[in-house]
């Protein structure tokens, strides 16, 4: 079973009230199909990070977002965490001010996630950074997990 490392945007896609905004409510509507279809198929992480993130902002989207949580397992931050976040921020595909979505890729990094799926395609699943990301993770012996949104992890091929 495929490991997929689930990114704070895909909680809060979930938890929150539903968007005005078409392409918000699509995106939406998206993470909920994929939660309740395609979730089952994979086997689901979060890390400490996530679990903090949760918490933030409205106190009753971020007790959905923390419900929403519950049961999936919790990858361990250390110090090998650590070291691919400053290597990925120090090769400037993600900037300083986004540490935490550093943060997120190097989790998923360093325990062999086969998926890094988010919403977050400013920083984390942006095609421009994926070769410097790569490579980063390469040169510190690691494979980088393919990085996607919901929608790209909609249909398996083999089905």
């Amino acid at each position: 079973m495929a490991r997929v490392y689930i990114e704070t945007t895909i909680r809060s896609f979930l938890a929150a009230r539903p968007s005005r905004d078409v392409v918000i409510a699509g995106k939406q509507e998206t993470t909920r199909i994929w939660w309740e279809l395609r979730a089952p198929r994979f086997e689901l992480f979060v890390s400490p990070f996530v679990w903090d993130q949760a918490a933030l902002g409205d106190p009753e989207v971020a007790r959905r977002r923390c419900e929403l949580l519950t049961g999936l397992h919790v990858l361990a931050v250390d110090e090998e965490t650590t070291r691919i976040t400053d290597a990925l921020l120090a090769s400037g595909a993600i900037p300083a001010q986004a540490a935490t979505d550093a943060s997120h890729i190097a989790v998923a990094i360093r325990h062999g996630m086969d998926f890094l799926l988010t919403w977050n395609c400013a920083h984390i699943a942006n095609a421009q950074s994926m070769p410097t990301l790569r490579a980063v993770a390469a040169s510190l012996g690691y494979d980088l997990p393919t990085i996607c949104t919901p929608d790209e992890l909609m249909e398996d091929p083999n089905d």
